[in-house]
């Protein structure tokens, strides 16, 4: 991450394997894997272009399928592609997307800088682009749909210091594996935890162990960082987790060591891989984001785009690279723990069947996931 953008990422918070291609009505389909160019048909339609399946699931399963769903309950044609983390194939996406008929353009970047040279194409040719999940520094897109991301790592943290306390440990030692430093969320979601555990490290309440980030959200970069950071301090006692990926590496590891589930662990995103170590007691906790409402609100806005209409938001995000302001729909995430799992489920968000499966059944039954 740039200097500049480590130094002004605090600022501005005002408040799939398979891709899916959902032009269905002229039999137009693109499921060669998500890594095609998306070339699309040349008809009419709304461009979604998501970041890549490894990071998390949810770019490979939930915010297509919510996305695909909205856009088909309003009869407008849309296609989804996954970049598979190859940034130069998410320009050459964008760009034929761009050059094939798309009215509307939406955007999970995997970085600012490819994404802006995605978001200036639109431009140029006067297409609205809304930025989803994460905001595209200095990319000046027409919307911006998200959650509130340092809410989500002040969850974090206050989430780690709620199981640090039920252990009773004395002046721990934190490990922070944060996230992509290419990711502006990643930035604001260490923002919102830090907020919280900087003051606990200047009182020398806790002692501040190791910090770095992983390239790209790579859950086995991660693995190999989080057994270095262990190796250089055995006596690591909490691991601030940015994501239930990078969560479930340092469990790995804390696993070959025999200190699963006695040191707590943070992640986000309520994988089922996630909240199975939560049930399990591997991890403390996750963060979910309730992303039907995250894709049903984007989607909406580009329905309206691509109809004529220009939506209003009541917020509006402030970049801080470019000091612009960008309208900005901020929905709230939530807490899970073991106890509140049966929540998760509840909502739709993960099946039970899976979240239960084999030697999870019996926690499921303990904490009344339904």
């Amino acid at each position: 991450m740039r200097k500049k953008l480590l130094a002004l990422a605090t600022v501005g918070l005002l408040a799939t394997a398979t891709m899916t291609a959902c032009d269905d009505s002229d039999g137009s389909s693109d499921a060669e894997g998500g890594s095609g160019s998306g070339s699309g048909s040349g008809k009419a339609r709304v461009g979604v272009i998501m970041p890549d399946t490894k990071s998390s699931t949810r770019w490979a399963n939930e915010d297509p399928k919510y996305l695909k769903a909205a856009f088909d309950k309003a009869g407008v044609p849309v296609e989804i592609v996954n970049a598979q983390g190859d940034r130069a194939n998410f320009v050459k996406i964008g760009t034929d997307m761009l050059n094939s008929g798309v009215k509307v353009l939406i955007i999970a970047n995997l970085d600012s800088d490819t994404g802006k040279e995605v978001l200036d194409k639109a431009k140029a040719k006067k297409i609205p682009t809304i930025d989803y999940d994460r905001l595209t520094l200095n990319g000046g897109a027409d919307y911006y749909v998200s959650f509130n991301n340092e809410k989500v790592g002040q969850l974090q943290a206050s989430g780690l210091i709620s199981c640090l306390t039920a252990k009773g440990v004395e002046n721990p030692i934190v490990a922070e594996l944060n996230g992509s430093p290419t990711d502006n969320n990643a930035t604001l979601f260490k923002a919102g935890y830090d907020s919280l555990l900087n003051p606990k490290y200047d009182a020398a309440v806790y002692t501040k162990g190791p910090d770095q980030s992983v390239p790209d959200w790579d859950n086995e970069e991660g693995e190999k960082i989080f057994a270095q950071m262990l190796q250089q301090q055995p006596k690591i006692a909490g691991v601030l987790s940015a994501n239930d990926g990078l969560g479930g590496a340092a469990i790995k590891v804390l696993r070959s060591k025999g200190l699963a589930g006695k040191v707590p662990v943070t992640g986000q995103d309520a994988t089922i891989e996630g909240l199975q170590a939560v049930l399990a007691g591997d991890q403390c906790m996750t963060v979910y984001k309730p992303l039907r409402p995250e894709a049903t609100r984007a989607a909406e806005l580009a329905i309206d785009l691509f109809k004529g209409n220009k939506p209003t938001t009541r917020e509006q995000i402030k970049d801080p690279e470019s000091g612009g302001y960008v309208p900005f729909i901020s929905l709230d995430p939530q807490p899970i723990f073991a106890a509140n799992v049966k929540d998760v489920v509840a909502d739709g968000f993960v099946d039970k069947a899976k979240l239960c499966a084999g030697k999870y059944a019996t926690l499921c039954a303990k904490y009344k996931v339904k």
